[in-house]
Parts: C-alpha cells; structure tokens; sequence
C-alpha cells in the first residue's frame, strides 16, 4: 500500500467511525472539495462539511474500495446508507479522485447520480423534479445555509 492509498484509507476508516476530526486531519489546508451538492468548498469550510456529516449521522454506514493512489494522483469508491433528515433511507454510491499535496489531500471530488440520491432522500418530489436545474438548486441552497448554520454555531 503507497503512503497516499494509506491516507485515503484513514480517511475512509474515519468516516466509518464518524470521525470528522481525522478526516479533517487528512486534508492539506488548501484543500478543494466537491461533489454535486457541496460544488466549491476551500479549506476550513471543506473540513466542517464533513465534521457537521459526522456529529449529524445517527444510523450511518460506510464502506469502500478500489483505493487506488501514487504520489500525486488516487481514487476510491465508496458507499453510504443513512437517513436522510426526511426520514427516508439513503444509498448513495460515489466515486471520488483525489490530489496530493504534502502528503495530505489538496483535491478532493466525489461524483454521483444527484437524481438518484433526490429520489431516495425527497421522495416523490425528488423523483420527479430531481433532475431539474430548479430543484439542485433548491437542494444546494438547503446544504449551504446547512453548512453556514453548523459553522455560526461553531463560532
């Protein structure tokens, strides 16, 4: 195992653990993250996402594989199921690719089906209008102010 599939590794372990504070730990302080919810977050603001995932998920499973990494470059795959804040269960499955820098993750994003998961988390609503620009949206918007909340508390 290279020292970055190691890092990917923790990572992950500490996801499963709901460790947000390790996670943390595992990104360099000019870290990038996005995925199709959370599209731009830099540094402190990427930590606190997944610190504020963590301390929120109550029935949260995590697995992984396929870590794959060099110096510079990795990928993993990786799956969660949880409950949503809607009461509906979520499986959302991910594919994400990393960037090293300093042996530690400046480049973080995570790809997956928005519809998919709209469905799942929204229901009927997120089935049918899932895949409208309207409604990603309106699901971005709810995670940000999510993440500013979590953040002024924090404060």
């Amino acid at each position: 195992m290279t020292s970055n599939e190691a890092l990917v590794t923790r990572f992950y372990e500490a996801f499963q653990q709901q460790d947000g504070e390790t996670m943390a730990a595992c990104y360099h302080p000019d870290v990038h993250f996005s995925d199709p919810v959370f599209t731009d977050l830099r540094g402190e603001r990427a930590r606190d996402m997944w610190r504020m995932l963590c301390e929120r998920a109550k029935d949260l499973r995590v697995e992984f594989r396929d870590v794959n990494a060099d110096d510079g470059l990795g990928s993993a795959h990786w799956e969660a199921w949880y409950t949503f804040s809607t009461g509906r269960k979520v499986h959302n499955i991910i594919d994400a690719s990393f960037v090293f820098s300093d042996s530690l993750i400046v480049r973080h994003a995570d790809t997956f089906d928005l519809k998919a998961w709209a469905g799942q988390a929204l229901g009927p609503m997120g089935r049918v209008f899932g895949g409208m620009s309207f409604m990603q949206k309106k699901i971005r918007a709810g995670a940000i102010s999510g993440l500013d909340a979590y953040q002024s508390k924090k404060a």
